[in-house]
């Protein structure tokens, strides 16, 4: 038609030239309890820095402990986020690594730390605590400051902008289910196990020792200037039967045997304690059973259950009834409800190892006049004690020799030859 205008040409689609949008995975619910979470881990990890702290010092400096529950309580909080927060950086690249390792990695070596403290240094595991306290609250408190931008706290403590982009990584969780199956994993055995074998020596005075051929048992001779000998044999409630049979193999006829076994006269023991069940299940043999002497003099060089205090009697038939019982609803009630004092543990100790030690001495101080040989099969809790008190008589340590009793796998041999010692 003259006069008309022209058609309308269809608007063409404008050019993107920035990058892209982020997904719609980056907004949704489940990065925000990400960032939730991590807030949640790093608000716990200062929480649990700042009142172990305040617990720390009361205990050391006013003997209160009025903050011990509370402070443990955030202690196994924080561990159970860590945990999670762990698992969810393999899982996520959103979890920020560059902020959570770093935490990781402290409550990792504190935890790794108490190990050898708890060992050597019992006794200042609480100032070591303290001073890893004050590392936890430093750290805290410049990774909050860093992610705030300053000194004021708002929720949540990881903003956004510090999180991954991505939601799903295939080299993300590669990469981290190898490293911890061939590094991490590994490592803590590794050492953890390092650990206990030095814990096991350390508190057996090198009597017991954790090798990779299983327990091994050192046994011990003494000798003085007057020709009398002593043989020191560590002994445990279950092993293997040849591990009793080499013991037995050892005493001679001129020997005289100072046996372990505490009596019960009054019978103030409600319930007998055996190990048959623990024996059983890793298919080992009980000393009682295995171990039958028929040769030398047998003294019973042992106390009677008559001479403990009324505190230790109740915790031995405490311990008695979950080894007749199991682990049961009734048994772990129990177990629940006994919270001992350091005043009945001190107890404990006096009455089931020192106690014992001293009386068994005293029999062997009773009768060194009468014989020159000498044998002590007793419990590798109370070697190194004995070794002491005998040392002081002046015997000395001429030879050792090792047998294995409990092995992790295998044959071989229950123990070498006896290795001479030099001074």
């Amino acid at each position: 038609m003259a006069g008309a205008p022209p058609p309308l040409l269809p608007t063409a689609p404008p050019i993107i030239t920035g990058p892209p949008p982020p997904p719609a995975a980056n907004s949704s619910s489940g990065r925000k309890f990400i960032g939730f979470v991590v807030s949640l881990f790093l608000g716990f990890f200062l929480a649990s820095g700042v009142v172990s702290v305040l617990d720390d010092s009361c205990v050391l400096f006013f003997g209160n402990h009025f903050l011990t529950s509370l402070s443990s309580l955030i202690t196994c909080l924080t561990i159970l986020l860590a945990v999670l927060v762990y698992g969810l950086t393999g899982l996520t690249p959103v979890v920020p690594k560059r902020i959570v390792l770093p935490v990781l990695l402290v409550i990792a070596c504190t935890l790794l730390i108490a190990l050898p403290v708890t060992i050597y240094g019992y006794n200042r595991v609480l100032q070591v605590d303290w001073l890893c306290s004050w590392v936890i609250v430093v750290l805290g408190v410049a990774l909050l400051r860093r992610l705030q931008g300053g000194w004021r706290l708002r929720w949540p403590l990881v903003p956004d902008q510090h999180l991954g982009t991505r939601a799903f990584s295939w080299l993300n969780l590669s990469a981290f289910l190898l490293l911890n199956l061939f590094v991490v994993l590994p490592a803590v055995a590794v050492y953890v196990g390092g650990c206990a074998g030095l814990a096991v020596s350390h508190f057996t005075g090198g009597f017991v020792s954790l090798r990779p051929s299983g327990v091994v048992m050192q046994a011990r001779k003494y000798t003085r200037a007057d020709g009398k000998t002593i043989l020191l044999f560590p002994m445990s409630h279950i092993a293997e039967s040849d591990f009793y049979r080499s013991v037995t193999q050892t005493v001679g006829s001129n020997s005289v045997v100072l046996l372990e076994g505490v009596k019960d006269s009054q019978h103030l023991l409600t319930n007998h304690l055996s190990y048959k069940r623990a024996a059983k299940s890793m298919h080992l043999a009980e000393q009682h059973e295995d171990f039958n002497l028929e040769q030398g003099e047998l003294v019973w060089a042992d106390v009677d259950i008559k001479e403990f205090s009324s505190n230790t009697i109740a915790l031995l038939n405490l311990a008695a009834l979950v080894h007749s019982e199991g682990l049961n609803a009734h048994t772990i009630s129990l177990v629940l409800e006994c919270n001992p004092s350091d005043e009945v543990e001190q107890q404990l100790l006096e009455d089931v190892l020192l106690k014992r030690n001293r009386h068994v001495v005293e029999v062997l101080q009773a009768r060194l006049a009468g014989s020159d040989n000498f044998i002590i099969p007793w419990g590798a809790a109370h070697m190194a004690g004995i070794a002491r008190e005998i040392e002081k008589s002046g015997f000395h340590l001429v030879a050792t020799r090792d047998y294995v009793s409990i092995r992790f796998g295998g044959k071989g041999s229950a123990g070498g030859g006896w290795i001479q010692r030099k001074d």
